[in-house]
């Protein structure tokens, strides 16, 4: 049984990511080209290195310590997947929160956890004022499926922060 909980900056250290698998093989993505969005074949393989698993604790613990939100899954009390949300509202009248980041580990994809966790941040920003998540999305044609099925659409207002630090990121919103 999957079980769900906020985790506390204390716990998020290199040993919470032990037993998590991030690998993600990919084969096409969604390019914008022209106004217009395509699929492309741009095969690579997706993992995270040591140093990137320390980024990650790094900002996951500051989520925690700044006010926002960190919620995951485990599954036999190993790590399973996770959301963040960062608590600083921007966008103007756009009211968007930032969903920093969603991953699911690589065996356990495809069985209704990265709903359960994109609901749990819907939720989490709605409460907190927000009226959309932005997400500066993996551009991988099975990451777009998802976040098309969670009622993503292109973000009207671009984060340029985002675009600059991921050009490829398809840059999304979801309606609270």
């Amino acid at each position: 049984m999957i079980q769900y909980r906020t985790l506390c900056a204390e716990e998020i250290c290199m040993e919470l990511f032990q037993y998590f698998i991030r690998h993600q093989t990919v084969t096409n993505c969604w390019r914008r080209e022209n106004g217009k969005w395509i699929i492309r074949d741009a095969p690579f393989i997706d993992d995270w290195t040591m140093e990137d698993y320390k980024v990650l604790v790094s900002c996951l613990k500051n989520t925690v310590l700044s006010g926002g939100f960190v919620y995951a899954a485990f599954y036999e009390n190993k790590l399973k997947g996770f959301v963040s949300v960062e608590p600083e509202i921007f966008g103007g009248s756009q009211q968007y929160l930032d969903l920093s980041s969603i991953h699911i580990s690589e065996d356990m994809r495809n069985m209704g956890i990265g709903k359960v966790l994109f609901l749990a941040a819907k939720e989490w920003a709605g409460k907190k004022g927000a009226k959309k998540l932005y997400i500066s999305a993996h551009s991988a044609v099975e990451s777009q499926a998802f976040y098309k099925a969670m009622g993503c659409t292109e973000a009207e207002v671009y984060h340029q922060g985002h675009v600059e630090k991921e050009p490829f990121d398809c840059q999304l919103e979801c309606r609270l």
